[in-house]
């Protein structure tokens, strides 16, 4: 879990790694906090399964999520933005599904949240499969839905935070084994802020053709994926 200056939203986000019916532990990689984010974190400190480490220098999202796959010591690595949250049985049903399919890499479904905590009432589905070509034509792969296995995790470590470096991880890993696995169900509670990349949308259009351009594709095709990317972004925030 990344977080920075994220003491309005954090105390959510960990009660509901520690909901969930599998065991785990919680890394929680501080980006150089200057508000009460570590104090919010106190009542969990003394939990053998609970792991906070401050970075001495700001290393953006990619970085941060990096450190933490690097000191993680289970089979499976999980991601969670620190003002996002899990529904219960998240963890134990993506495990499953994992056993089922033989795939490296599960998402869920997502409700979407207004900044204020309250819900959209949008929801955002996923495929019960996903394979490389689908993949490029949109990201249907959201970070903080994901359980990874660990040395995949380690194989390919999110890059280039001037994109989107999760997408260009998914694209990749997907690329070498073949399917994603999904959970047709809002197991993730997601927040839509207000200064996230993807809200800007300008900057994100750039970002989206860069990861194409980052993966190995030229500027023809990097541009038509964009185009497909682009349109299913309209149907999906619309």
């Amino acid at each position: 879990m990344p977080v920075y200056n994220g003491e309005k939203y954090i105390a959510r986000a960990v009660q509901s790694v520690y909901a969930q019916d599998v065991p785990l532990e919680l890394i929680i990689i501080d980006d150089g906090s200057v508000d009460g984010t570590r104090e919010v974190l106190i009542p969990w400190e003394n939990r053998p399964d609970f792991v906070y480490i401050k970075n001495e220098r700001n290393l953006g999202a990619a970085g941060s999520r990096n450190r933490g796959v690097s000191v993680a010591k289970g089979r499976y690595v999980a991601f969670l933005d620190a003002d996002d949250w899990w529904e219960e049985g998240k963890l134990a049903a993506q495990l499953a599904a994992l056993e089922m399919t033989g795939d490296v890499i599960c998402s869920t479904g997502r409700d979407l949240m207004n900044p204020d905590g309250t819900f959209t009432g949008k929801y955002i589905p996923v495929k019960s499969r996903l394979d490389y070509h689908e993949l490029l034509k949109h990201n249907s792969i959201n970070c903080s839905s994901v359980l990874i296995l660990h040395e995949v995790a380690l194989e390919f470590p999110m890059e280039h935070d001037d994109s989107h470096e999760d997408y260009i991880t998914w694209l990749k890993v997907v690329r070498k084994y073949g399917h994603a696995t999904g959970i047709n169900r809002p197991y993730l509670k997601y927040r839509l802020s207000q200064g996230g990349k993807s809200r800007n949308k300008a900057k994100s259009a750039i970002m989206t053709y860069q990861v194409y351009r980052y993966v190995g594709y030229g500027p023809l095709r990097s541009a038509c994926f964009f185009l497909s990317y682009a349109l299913h972004g309209i149907w999906k925030y619309r």
